[in-house]
């Protein structure tokens, strides 16, 4: 369970705990959609791109582990690691794709899903469930 004190749904918390792990590896242009109004099959997406194969995947690798380590889950399935242009990601309330550059500017699925709400990750405080290790 989410602490309540926070009033931040597990979406959130794990959309949120995902940019922000993107970021800590300079994923480049990091966003959070709501797509949850728009779209049946999840509620939101977190893109974000890295500048060449292996900054992908590190950042891919360092979602895994810090959604993890907050105690939020571990993905479904995981698709895109062996050639590292277009990672996914999928905790099924939330999909993190991680792009190579190129490949994120090819898709544009932030054009795509122009019409989504985008969620002010930066200014979210810390989240995490209760009595996961800090």
């Amino acid at each position: 369970m989410v602490e309540r004190a926070t009033g931040v749904t597990p979406t959130r918390a794990l959309a949120v705990t995902a940019a922000r792990a993107a970021a800590d590896k300079k994923g480049v242009a990091t966003v959070v959609l709501d797509v949850g109004p728009l779209l049946a099959i999840t509620d939101a997406f977190v893109i974000t791109s890295g500048t060449n194969d292996r900054q992908v995947r590190t950042i891919a690798e360092e979602v895994e582990a810090k959604v993890k380590q907050a105690g939020l889950g571990v993905p479904l399935r995981i698709e895109g690691l062996d050639d590292a242009r277009w990672v996914l990601l999928d905790y099924g309330d939330v999909v993190v794709h991680v792009f190579l550059e190129e490949a994120r500017h090819y898709y544009d699925l932030e054009r795509l899903w122009s019409y989504a709400n985008r969620i002010d990750w930066e200014d979210q405080p810390p989240l995490r469930r209760a009595g996961a290790e800090a």
